[in-house]
């Protein structure tokens, strides 16, 4: 498969989101603009055009920014962008509904990127991967998947949940990930409650203190790294399952069982 040639940049926006801009040709996509000063800032530094917004689920801190950002294409003259967006969610600007399973067409970047619906923070949340983007694709999977975590679920249900990291689970190893948060850090210090003899969750530990020491992103991160130190990717992993019986008072029965004791004890974890 051909390599593109989309560079992704990085927004800081609120107190610790990203909004990430995937830009080629002269051309720029944003993933959950929350805030349309920062994606206007970059449009305005580099002269890329907007040609697409991609929302991941419903949530003000990702949509937040679409209405400004379609006016100003307008007000300036482009035409309005493609807005991607679940179909299951209400999300005004959307014009472009979808419900995983698609693959959409970034044809001004030269980019094609598969849509996923992994719900269980919300009920209609999508993903969208690109095997083409840099050495080793991306993922841009919003809150469903962050560094060392997982989002909470407010819609969703934990078998829910579990199917869609599991889909997220058997993606390249190499794959970045970019998520639409910076918890890293939080979710690291439970990822060694849950695993304290994990020594590669206490070697991402020690590398992540050193970045945010600089206040540096610990994002992207990659699916293989996840799958080494993530406990909710790391269901079958005996010292998760163990900590999940301990949660619950008897063995658990599944996956979902293990994912669901520890999702509950990461939402009283302090």
């Amino acid at each position: 498969m051909k390599k593109s040639n989309v560079q992704v940049i990085g927004l800081s926006a609120f107190d610790d989101n990203y909004i990430w801009v995937l830009r080629a040709n002269g051309y720029a996509a944003v993933v959950d603009p929350g805030d349309a000063a920062p994606v206007l800032a970059h449009l305005a530094a580099t002269g890329d055009r907007l040609a697409a917004i991609l929302l991941t689920h419903h949530h003000g801190d990702h949509v937040g920014g679409v209405g400004e950002l379609i006016k100003n294409c307008i007000n300036c003259g482009a035409a309005p962008p493609m807005v991607f967006g679940p179909a299951a969610e209400n999300i005004e600007g959307v014009n472009h509904a979808l419900h995983g399973g698609e693959r959409i067409s970034l044809e001004s970047l030269g980019l094609e990127l598969d849509v996923l619906a992994v719900p269980g923070h919300t009920r209609g949340h999508l993903a969208y991967f690109g095997a083409t983007i840099g050495v080793d694709g991306a993922l841009f999977c919003g809150d469903t998947l962050f560094g060392a975590g997982c989002g909470r679920l407010f819609e969703g249900t934990p078998a829910q949940m579990h199917t869609s990291l599991a889909k997220i689970a058997v993606l390249p190893a190499p794959t970045f990930v970019y998520c639409a948060h910076e918890y890293t850090q939080a979710n690291l210090r439970f990822a060694i409650a849950v695993e304290p003899d994990n020594a590669a969750t206490q070697t991402r530990c020690d590398a992540v203190a050193a970045l945010r020491a600089k206040h540096q992103p610990t994002i992207p991160s990659s699916i293989g790294l996840e799958l080494a130190t993530n406990p909710f990717l790391r269901w079958d992993a005996p010292a998760v399952v163990q900590a999940a019986a301990s949660r619950l008072g008897h063995q658990p029965q599944s996956a979902t069982d293990v994912f669901a004791a520890i999702r509950q004890w990461r939402n009283d974890f302090r």
